[in-house]
């Protein structure tokens, strides 16, 4: 972990439990007396009221155990006021609560067992770098981002089960092209099979061809072989036709603006000193190094296998007396993480070493899924080196099983 700077020389340790509403704060000096606990309004006034009053007993030292979302505006009104700041990961918080006694889950208690970890465990603590704030604003567009995807998956979902409830044969030539904007813009002008069915091959085609010029006459030759196969409409026709434009106009402007999002995550990405030595391996492209930044360079791991764990990436051995039933994927870990890890080896199968890693773990009788966990963890092995080194990716064949 980060060591504290100057931690001998602090003479108060602040512990705050942060909140949405209000926060708890427990003051501890050196000596373990407890110079304040009280809860406190989320406001910037009170806060600096606070800290100033506490700044009278000596140098300070505040700990939080979220420094972003909630937690940001401590932060941000302790560094303002010269304060060194920290904070507590939420596993190291977990393992030493259960060193007190009491199994109240209060602010209060969370907010003095922060105060007291400061106080007597430093190498708990992180120390909250300058480029923190860069990664606070990453994770902050990454996490919208997610909800963009999410958002247009379950736009596309409920356009393809209404085309799917009115003309099954239309969804099965436009359900799965509906991340084209050509053919968004056409659910948005014709939006029924009736006016699709009006309207000839040779006008559908120039209509594609303006947002998809290779391949809108053979979509317009396809849409009206569909549109032909079905001469029955089906009720709630009509209702569908007045929500599918609306849905359609919904998800291409979710598309827009998940593609602001994605420039001003790779603008952020690309000024971040490790840029360059994570785009340098295959397979990691702007969205995964954004991840890796987030999920990984804002946290501190002791090795590759403990970040394999956290990503869990790590098999698990379930063994019982003298039964054993082997290794299996483990269940836990940060599935951001190793969604992004699994989809980042997928990737790169294109890149030959890759390739032959995969191959070599295909020819040992594990499945798809298995050969690509197998190359995420050796990857990721490679990562925490380029990571905590600095170094770029070098292509050195993988020998090791």
């Amino acid at each position: 972990m980060d060591a504290i700077e100057h931690y001998d020389a602090i003479d108060v340790f602040v512990g705050v439990d942060v909140g949405k509403g209000e926060h708890h704060a427990v003051a501890l000096s050196r000596a373990g007396k407890r110079l304040f606990d009280k809860a406190l309004p989320n406001d910037e006034t009170r806060l600096r009221a606070l800290l100033s009053s506490l700044k009278e007993h000596g140098k300070l030292l505040l700990v939080v155990d979220q420094p972003t979302t909630i937690g940001a505006l401590p932060v941000t009104v302790a560094r303002a006021e010269g304060i060194l700041v920290a904070y507590l990961p939420g596993l190291a918080m977990r393992r030493i609560a259960d060193l007190h006694a009491g199994e109240a889950k209060t602010d209060a208690r969370d907010a003095a067992i922060i105060a007291e970890a400061a106080r007597s465990m430093p190498h708990a603590l992180r120390s909250l770098r300058l480029d923190d704030e860069q990664l606070a604003e990453l994770t902050m567009l990454c996490g919208f981002d997610d909800d963009l995807a999410d958002q247009i998956t379950q736009t596309s979902n409920r356009i393809r089960g209404l085309l799917t409830q009115i003309h099954p044969a239309l969804e099965r030539v436009l359900g799965p092209r509906l991340d084209h904007p050509a053919v968004l813009d056409l659910l948005q002008r014709h939006p029924s099979p009736a006016s699709l069915a009006a309207t000839s091959e040779k006008s559908l085609a120039n209509k594609l061809s303006k947002l998809a010029p290779r391949m809108g006459k053979g979509l317009a030759h396809e849409i009206c072989q569909a549109v032909s196969e079905q001469t029955v409409v089906v009720p709630g026709t009509n209702a569908a036709t007045i929500v599918l434009p609306r849905l359609a106009h919904q998800l291409a402007a979710l598309r827009v603006q998940r593609d602001e999002v994605a420039q001003e995550v790779e603008r952020l990405v690309q000024a971040h000193p490790l840029c360059s030595v994570l785009t340098s391996m295959p397979g990691v492209g702007v969205r995964t190094a954004a991840r890796l930044l987030t999920e990984v360079a804002a946290k501190a791991f002791a090795s590759a296998a403990h970040l394999a764990a956290y990503a869990g990436l790590a098999p698990v051995t379930r063994r019982s007396g003298s039964s054993i039933r082997g290794e299996h994927p483990s269940r836990r870990g940060n599935k951001v993480l190793k969604r992004a890890l699994f989809l980042s080896a997928f990737a790169a199968l294109r890149d030959p070493i890759s390739r032959a890693y995969y191959a070599r773990k295909i020819s040992q009788g594990k499945r798809h899924n298995q050969a690509l966990i197998a190359l995420a963890r050796r990857r990721c092995d490679v990562m925490y080196a380029m990571m905590r080194d600095g170094t770029l990716y070098c292509p050195t064949p993988l020998t090791n099983a």
